[in-house]
């Protein structure tokens, strides 16, 4: 077998859904599984998979056992000399794996290969390609150095475009392909690690195998990111302990990188809770991209496709384009993602299967889903 999709699923039963469906696509012409690892969710995740998917594989953990963990699981089922290690709430291209598998960094001495991430209107997520949070590192990263200069872009692996692919020494665990080898040879994801700093570990445990990791710009997945983590106290409390977990655990404990991480976690707690009062907007005007007649029942007023190019650059409203997946292949909806963004326009998927729709407005909105009524 060719390849495993390894996804993670916590209380997000439509993102999965929508995950599902571009996976689905996307492995049709490869031998390939999908193993859904289900952490004790409280909604209808499992119910969902067993009903629309029948054909994924699905562990259901009895408890929250927490990113490693559960990645760990899904691992020892995969049957596939590639894995992926993918978010739920995610979207993938009809090609995504094709380009990933046939690459010819493939055969080289490649550990990690990713890929370039958006958000849920269109935006790249830097953190597609990042380096080792060295104090240094980490000290322009938390203000925000990286801005000024490229000199200080390491964070973000700035000496590559995001349009460039090449090599870097971290990759973010919302999307990763590597063979099951390699990922065994490392012992996996760091089970005394929560979550957060999991996938800086895992990276940086094949680093020192001696390997590379490689962003690969040729294709492109959505990440709702905000959909996977509420940016709360509680969150920015997990997340420097991860940070000092793996900074002691591969380097010395130290105090300016304590001191870096105290204060960047205040400052971070306060720029996301800004961000957030102006994550949503208010829709002015709908314009729904199908390929047949639906009704969604809208409470705004709502056009079909061919109206697009006359609104698109009303930027006095707010838009949102609706595309029904029956109709549009997922490579189509993400190229026309990539290339419409503008702050006036915001993006949902139509899954007519089901009857919602679905998507984010940016990184830290959670996004919204919304149940359509016959």
């Amino acid at each position: 077998m060719q390849l495993s999709v390894i996804i993670l699923n916590y209380n997000v039963r439509y993102f999965l859904e929508l995950c599902l469906l571009s996976v689905q696509r996307a492995i049709q012409n490869l031998d390939a599984e999908i193993i859904v690892v289900d952490n004790n969710s409280l909604d209808d995740s499992c119910q969902m998979v067993k009903k629309i998917f029948p054909n994924v594989i699905l562990i259901e953990n009895k408890e929250n056992e927490g990113f490693p963990k559960g990645n760990n699981r899904g691992v020892k089922l995969a049957r596939g000399q590639y894995i992926c290690i993918l978010n739920p709430d995610t979207v993938v291209a009809e090609d995504t794996f094709l380009k990933i598998l046939n690459t010819k960094n493939g055969p080289l001495n490649t550990g990690i290969i990713g890929c370039k991430l958006i958000d849920g209107a269109g935006n790249f997520l830097p953190e597609s390609k990042r380096g080792v949070p060295t104090p240094w590192v980490a000290f322009t990263k938390i203000f925000g150095l990286y801005k000024i200069s490229k000199l200080f872009g390491k964070y973000y692996a700035q000496h590559l475009h995001e349009n460039q692919s090449g090599k870097v020494d971290i990759l973010v665990g919302a999307f990763m392909v590597m063979t099951r080898d390699l990922y065994n040879k490392v012992g996996g994801f760091d089970e005394n690690c929560f979550m957060y700093s999991d996938d800086i570990d895992l990276s940086y445990m094949i680093l020192k195998q001696g390997k590379y990791n490689y962003y690969f710009h040729e294709t492109t997945v959505i990440h709702y990111k905000g959909e996977s983590t509420v940016r709360d106290g509680k969150y920015m409390n997990r997340f420097r302990e991860a940070m000092q977990f793996f900074y002691k655990k591969h380097f010395k404990k130290s105090i300016i990188f304590d001191s870096f991480m105290t204060i960047g976690a205040f400052v971070f707690s306060l720029s996301k809770k800004n961000q957030k009062a102006n994550a949503k907007k208010t829709i002015d005007l709908y314009i729904v991209f199908s390929k047949t007649q639906v009704n969604l029942n809208l409470d705004k007023p709502t056009q079909t496709l061919s109206a697009f190019s006359a609104f698109k650059n009303d930027f006095n409203s707010q838009i949102e384009i609706i595309f029904d997946v029956n109709d549009f292949t997922f490579k189509e909806i993400i190229c026309f993602m990539e290339h419409n963004k503008s702050t006036n326009l915001s993006f949902k998927k139509y899954i007519p299967h089901s009857n919602f729709l679905i998507g984010s407005n940016n990184s830290i909105d959670r996004g919204e889903i919304i149940h359509i009524k016959n």
